[in-house]
């Protein structure tokens, strides 16, 4: 994995340590991979248009997302 700086609001910080302070998640890393997961695979699923090429492509990505949740 590759680590990625990212700016953030100090009440979302807050609300990631809420969950992971609640042992939902077992640590901020978690919870922004989780939600990016379910990010990217509600935009590619919900992706419509595009040619056989593009959507080849999306399911490809989906797939691969899948394999880390």
């Amino acid at each position: 994995m590759r680590i990625v700086t990212v700016k953030m609001p100090e009440s979302y910080i807050e609300a990631i340590d809420e969950l992971v302070r609640i042992g939902r998640y077992a640590s901020r890393s978690e919870v922004i991979r989780a939600a990016i997961r379910e990010l990217l695979k509600k935009e590619l699923w919900s992706a419509k248009s595009g040619g056989s090429e593009e959507r080849s492509i999306r399911s490809k990505y989906v797939e691969i997302i899948d394999d880390f949740g």
